[in-house]
């Protein structure tokens, strides 16, 4: 037993010396190329089998020929093992290159649509799963980029229609001013009057576009508190009353009695304007002697959420564009019944933002003579 301890040790010790020089080999190498450091791996595999079988052959005192033996065997398994590695290096290191030139590829055609195609042929357990991952991040950079086009397209919509918005009443403005300051005003105070409603419109203009501002920058702070859909919905209602006598539009419906029961946490303030700006856009799109309706439905799964919609008689919206009703500056006039620009098509983005940023979700759909807006919020906790 301690004879075979002691060939053990002596192996062992053979070994370890092959293997020392076989790490500091790969610490000098490591920048080198895969085929290099796989066959240094297989050179001191080979070593350190040579030197612990040299160790114990020279312990066990072994003639000339036996040596001679054993050494030509290692020697021949060097050979097989060093070509073996040199085969394989070549082999992962064409795939590497292979999927490096994909990569590549996929980046200088990037911005030209380009998407990434993964090398044919086989590949190890690592490239394969490199390369899958290389095809997911492609697949989102691309999503990413026709997101970042669409709002490139929406920001130049709403720059061109801010500046056709704010030229049209910014040239009333100066005319009447002129007409004031050169005394050629036949009715000074309707012109104060018009001047003051201009300038309204304008405040407006400008509040909407400080809003949208301050949600897509993430900087739209929220002070929730548990209150009723009830108030809600009364209050909305009561804000869009005058306008929608004005306009000769009915607004019809009540919150439910289970509805005033399940509360919501929310900003009071910026749902109130929510509601608002889906009521003044539902009344402006109606025509006289027209309808819109509120409602309120509780119980989505199991009543974890609020829906309230609002429903006009706008004549429905084009399937193509139901996509875009949320979009920044989307205004749809040719579609919907004609009505004179109101704003520049941010109330509805604005609508979005906010219910957005209190986990809900703002969604349109076409109903028989018109369309209906729904916004679903969660109920609150307890």
């Amino acid at each position: 037993m301690s004879e075979i301890l002691l060939m053990a040790a002596f192996a062992f010790l053979g070994a370890a010396v092959a293997g020392v020089l076989g790490a500091i080999a790969l610490r000098l190498l490591r920048n080198r190329s895969l085929v290099v450091s796989i066959s240094v791996v297989a050179a001191t595999a080979i070593t350190a089998m040579l030197l612990g079988t040299l160790a114990v052959a020279w312990e066990m005192f072994l003639s000339g020929h036996d040596l001679t033996v054993v050494s030509i065997v290692c020697l021949m398994a060097a050979v097989v093992a060093l070509a073996t590695a040199v085969l394989l290096g070549r082999w992962v290191a064409a795939r590497s290159n292979a999927l490096a030139a994909a990569a590549r590829s996929f980046g200088d055609a990037f911005d030209e649509g380009g998407s990434f195609a993964p090398p044919a042929g086989g590949a190890t357990a690592e490239l394969a799963a490199l390369s899958r991952e290389l095809a997911a991040t492609a697949a989102r950079l691309a999503r990413s980029r026709q997101r970042e086009r669409a709002l490139d397209a929406s920001r130049r919509e709403l720059v061109a229609w801010i500046s056709h918005d704010l030229r049209t009443p910014l040239a009333g403005l100066r005319a009447m001013a002129e007409a004031l300051e050169d005394g050629m005003a036949a009715d000074p105070g309707r012109y104060h009057r018009q001047i003051r409603a201009e300038t309204e419109r304008l405040d407006a203009m400008v509040g909407d576009l400080f809003e949208l501002s301050r949600i897509h920058a993430g900087a739209l702070a929220l002070a929730p508190t548990r209150m009723s859909v009830y108030d809600l919905v009364g209050d909305a209602l009561a804000g869009a009353d005058p306008l929608a006598r004005e306009r000769g539009v009915r607004l019809v419906g009540e919150p439910p009695e289970q509805a005033a029961a399940v509360p919501v946490e929310v900003d009071g303030r910026e749902m109130t304007r929510v509601l608002g700006n889906l009521l003044v856009n539902a009344i402006r799109r109606t025509p006289a002697d027209g309808t819109v309706a509120v409602a309120v439905a509780v119980g989505e799964r199991d009543g974890a959420a609020v829906v309230v919609s609002v429903t006009d008689q706008c004549g429905g919206i084009p399937e193509e564009d139901l996509a875009r009703v949320f979009d920044t500056g989307w205004r749809g006039n040719h579609a919907r019944t004609p009505v004179p620009p109101a704003g520049a098509g941010l109330g509805l983005a604005i609508v979005r933002g906010i219910v957005e940023a209190h986990r809900g979700r703002a969604e349109v759909r076409n109903v028989p003579g018109g369309c209906r807006f729904e916004v679903t919020l969660p109920a609150a906790a307890g």
